[in-house]
């Protein structure tokens, strides 16, 4: 087959890109039967996994605005999987709980998700794995600090 993104190709935002649409795809249709999107999933994995989060520190973690968290909030808890209750020292703050249900939710959901996420990374070895998950967190990191107030010829490369 006849390549026509060959300069494309060598380009590390392209790749990104292209392997994120085509897992974006996946992940809609594993989490679609547990009633979950990819950000009602990751909110409430990351409350699950630190009961009594609060929600500013939960926006901060997943990088969302206040006011989308909100409405991914409304989406967790009307069906019971989280509850949010005022902070004792700080009553204009919400602390985040997953309930039992919610729990049971993202274990049952997670578990598909692993199994999906092993099948994106078939025929790497674990250590191939690893590597690209931590070129991947590089990536992320880099790219956040690689336009902070500054030109093109001002970004490091190291």
């Amino acid at each position: 087959m006849m390549s026509f993104d060959t300069d494309l190709r060598g380009l590390v935002g392209y790749n990104v890109k292209r392997a994120n649409s085509s897992l974006l795809v996946g992940v809609g249709k594993v989490l679609k039967p547990f009633g979950l999107r990819r950000t009602t999933y990751s909110a409430l994995s990351v409350i699950a996994q630190n009961a009594g989060i609060k929600q500013s520190d939960l926006a901060q973690v997943l990088a969302i605005e206040r006011p989308n968290l909100v409405q991914i909030l409304d989406e967790l808890q009307k069906p019971g999987l989280i509850e949010r209750t005022r902070d004792a020292n700080d009553r204009r703050a919400y602390r985040l709980t997953a309930t039992t249900a919610g729990i049971e939710k993202i274990a049952a959901a997670a578990k598909k998700l692993r199994a999906f996420d092993e099948h994106l990374t078939k025929g790497m070895a674990a250590e191939e794995r690893a590597a690209l998950i931590a070129a991947l967190r590089r990536v992320e990191e880099n790219g956040a600090e690689a336009w902070e107030g500054r030109e093109i010829g001002q970004v490091s490369t190291t």
